[in-house]
């Protein structure tokens, strides 16, 4: 089969076509903007891309267009597919009828942690020798690629709460019938498409019809949404993580289920939100036949996903992080890992406010409290349809907000100190800060904590 992928660069579509490629199928593809890092590995695979959304790419004449949720009506290819009557799918319905349909689907869903806990999963499930398929919103670091296909049973997949297509306004993961089920945690976001909370609440609703009765599904036990969810019906066994009812993670990281000891974790990771991903993992991988023990040991040698946390670099003593939060819940229990890591040492937050939702301002009013854990903010300002400044007021002179991404870099650089932790929070490229701020750490003047001066 030749599939022509629309939409192929962002993480999601790339996945899929790697998946389509290694499958044997013929993979071509186009988007509006074809660069490195996706363009490279892509390429990399023998799969061809296209920058721009021509009409004329009907002439390639696949057997099926795969059309990702970036692309809406008026795109001109999409409109010469619709009016030649071309045979189309989602990337969601794609991978559901050709990969996930003979396999032991698990599934993590949820606001937050979607990505991680998946990685955890996948690692999981590989070491304890089920060599899983994966499809993966990041890059996990024990795999070093988002998306494999394998002959095993199992596969994981990151579920997706978004919609799947200008023509299907169903959530991604309702395509996805898991069996094992994951619901990590249920916040409002995407305001570009869902009016209010409970219109997420019921999409997931509809991932909940899906999973079959010998299913499982592994739910946080702390999320009153979740309880909604799952008390408008539930028709499969339910293990709750975070509560003593069910999965725990007490002091020096003691897991236990239902209040009966497991195994300690000795692991690289920090944050509450960090114990919960690792709880939700371990819970889903037992219901695929992976006792607890094995599970504890794997995360032990487990390599966090890049861009969360991720160490960037260290230049004049200052260390930068990389992470991808974005919602004013993230950003905050990301803050509160580091914290708690570098206990007194000044951490400076360099956010990014550029997903849908922040964009058009209806998280603002919860970023400063977000922001307490932060000695210093600085916020890329640029592109909104709101003022940044005026919602950070509340913070004080210990916020500053630009315009220009250069003069943000240099106000850092300015700022920080020998031991600073510089903490880079977006959902997308930033203008490549964080190599920016490295640069211009480095080219810092020798400086000393106690006085700052060179």
């Amino acid at each position: 089969m030749h599939i022509h992928i629309l939409g192929i660069c962002g993480t999601f579509m790339g996945g899929i076509a790697v998946l389509a490629k290694q499958a044997g199928h013929r993979v071509t593809g186009c988007d509006a903007s074809v660069y490195p890092p996706m363009s490279t590995q892509l390429e990399a695979q023998g799969i061809e891309l296209i920058e721009g959304y021509g009409p004329e790419q009907t002439n390639i004449a696949p057997d099926v267009f795969v059309i990702g949720n970036v692309v809406s009506r008026g795109n001109p290819l999409v409109e010469e597919i619709l009016n030649l009557g071309l045979p189309y799918v989602s990337g969601p319905q794609w991978l559901a009828e050709n990969v996930l349909k003979d396999k032991w689907t698990l599934a993590v869903a949820g606001t937050h942690g979607k990505t991680t806990t998946s990685a955890m999963l996948a690692w999981i499930l590989e070491y304890a020798g089920l060599n899983p398929g994966f499809l993966i919103g990041g890059v996990p670091q024990n795999f070093g690629v988002s998306a494999r296909l394998t002959d095993t049973p199992f596969f994981v997949v990151e579920a997706d709460e978004y919609d799947t297509a200008f023509f299907d306004k169903r959530s991604k993961f309702v395509h996805y019938r898991p069996r094992t089920a994951v619901l990590n945690n249920l916040e409002f976001d995407h305001a570009d498409i869902f009016p209010d909370l409970a219109a997420i609440e019921t999409q997931f609703h509809h991932l909940v019809r899906t999973v079959p009765g010998n299913g499982l599904i592994v739910a946080n036990g702390r999320e009153a949404s979740l309880n909604r969810v799952l008390e408008r019906g539930c028709w499969s066994p339910v293990e709750r993580f975070g509560t003593a009812q069910g999965w725990t993670m007490g002091a020096a990281d003691v897991l236990a289920f239902k209040e009966e000891f497991q195994g300690a974790l000795n692991w690289q990771l920090f944050g509450e939100h960090n114990r919960m991903n690792a709880l939700a993992a371990i819970a889903a991988a037992r219901h695929a036949g992976v006792p607890a023990s094995f599970g504890i040991e794997a995360l032990g040698k487990f390599e966090n996903v890049k861009r969360r946390m991720e160490v960037r670099g260290v230049a004049n003593g200052v260390t930068v992080y990389d992470d991808f939060a974005h919602h004013p819940t993230a950003i905050a229990t990301t803050l509160s890992g580091l914290r708690r890591k570098v206990g007194h040492g000044r951490v400076l937050a360099v956010l990014e406010p550029r997903s849908n939702t922040m964009k058009l301002g209806v998280m603002k009013d919860a970023l400063p409290g977000s922001l307490q854990d932060a000695d210093r903010v600085f916020c890329y300002g640029a592109n909104l349809g709101w003022d940044a400044a005026a919602a950070l007021a509340p913070l004080g002179d210990k916020a500053r907000t630009f315009a220009d991404l250069d003069l943000l870099v240099a106000a850092v650089a300015a700022a920080a100190l020998p031991g600073d932790h510089v903490l880079v929070m977006s959902n997308g490229g930033f203008g490549g800060v964080h190599e920016k701020l490295l640069a211009a750490l480095e080219n810092q003047p020798q400086r000393h904590r106690d006085t700052g001066v060179s």
